[in-house]
């Protein structure tokens, strides 16, 4: 009986001892074994085994925690109080000092921000905190960084959620918004005005232009057209006239010829008849008289010296009979005898 009771304090004594001295530790955390109230070791996950009583392990959460810091009245540098909140994002590096630098991380990150808030926030002017938000998380987030750092905590960001001013503020606000809303649109609709102007301008100088240089170019075709016209006129005027010439002295020559040959046929004629020199005197004097007739001012009348005095009195016989030669009252006609042949 001794032996079986002494066996069951055995098996319970084990069963305790399994109970209180294995450990398990998830991946996403590290545990702090501590030997009789002193640090021994950081362990990594998996199955830990530990001597009950002696030791005992802390687990440490080491993903991205978050931490909602209250909403605040804070004052900024234009005397204005808003509301301003904020979330800061952490997360553990060394589990060691986060178990035994700091006792309460939580209240003691959440305080630190809060009076950051109220340092980084004062020192502005509210538009300037209003529009510069990146600029508010980014001083934040280092500040925090380097405060917590000696708690092995890492501040991955800070975000202000809301800056709230008071009604009052809020309504000037709109108000100022709305009339540089309005001075925007009234701006916008002078530069489009003006820059349509400047357009419609542009567009009709270049017309105008368009327009000079058509005209322009319209001159300068018609006058070169009218001057080959011109050229073309002339070129045909000056081909007529060469044509008309040719003719003219075709039919001359023509004339001529036909004279020529008129003249040789009544000089064949007269041969052919065998006149005497009574027929040749009076032939020769109603050529004289034909002669005179014209409007020439003087007559060179070729004469051979043995006839000149038949000739003579063939005309003074003429005269004398009153069939002298007729003439012109304008003009004087003058009978020239031109010497006989050597």
């Amino acid at each position: 009986m001794a032996a079986i009771a002494l066996l069951a304090v055995v098996i319970i004594f084990a069963l305790i001892w399994a109970a209180t001295g294995i450990r398990i530790i998830r991946p996403y955390q590290r545990g702090v074994v501590e030997r009789l109230g002193r640090y021994k070791a950081t362990v990594n996950p998996g199955l830990r085994i530990i001597f009950p009583i002696i030791e005992s392990v802390r687990t440490v959460d080491m993903r991205e925690q978050v931490v909602d810091v209250p909403p605040q009245e804070v004052i900024t540098a234009d005397n204005v109080v808003v509301s301003v909140d904020a979330v800061v994002y952490y997360e553990p590096t060394d589990p060691q000092r986060l178990i035994y630098n700091v006792a309460n991380f939580l209240l003691a990150v959440t305080k630190l921000a809060q009076t950051n808030l109220r340092n980084v926030i004062g020192d502005m002017q509210l538009d300037e905190a209003l529009t510069s938000r990146d600029k508010l998380n980014l001083a934040l987030r280092q500040i925090l960084d380097d405060a917590t750092d000696k708690w092995g905590v890492r501040v991955v960001r800070v975000e202000i959620q809301r800056i709230d001013p008071p009604p009052d503020v809020m309504h000037a606000m709109h108000e100022q918004m709305k009339a540089e809303r309005t001075r925007r649109a009234v701006v916008t609709t002078a530069d489009g005005e003006r820059t349509a102007a400047i357009t419609r301008a542009e567009g009709e100088q270049k017309s105008v232009i368009l327009r000079a240089e058509g005209d322009k170019q319209e001159q300068i075709l018609r006058a070169q057209g009218e001057a080959e016209a011109i050229k073309q006129v002339a070129e045909a005027e000056k081909f007529r006239q060469e044509r008309t010439a040719e003719g003219e002295k075709f039919r001359q020559e023509k004339v001529a010829e036909g004279e020529a040959n008129a003249i040789l046929s009544v000089f064949n004629a007269i041969h052919s008849g065998q006149p005497d020199t009574s027929l040749l005197t009076l032939k020769y004097l109603e050529t004289l008289q034909a002669m005179a007739n014209g409007q020439a001012t003087k007559i060179i009348v070729p004469t051979e010296l043995a006839g000149l005095a038949g000739s003579l009195t063939a005309v003074s016989e003429l005269l004398g009979n009153g069939g002298g030669v007729p003439t012109n009252g304008a003009h004087d006609d003058t009978v020239v005898a031109l010497p006989p042949k050597p």
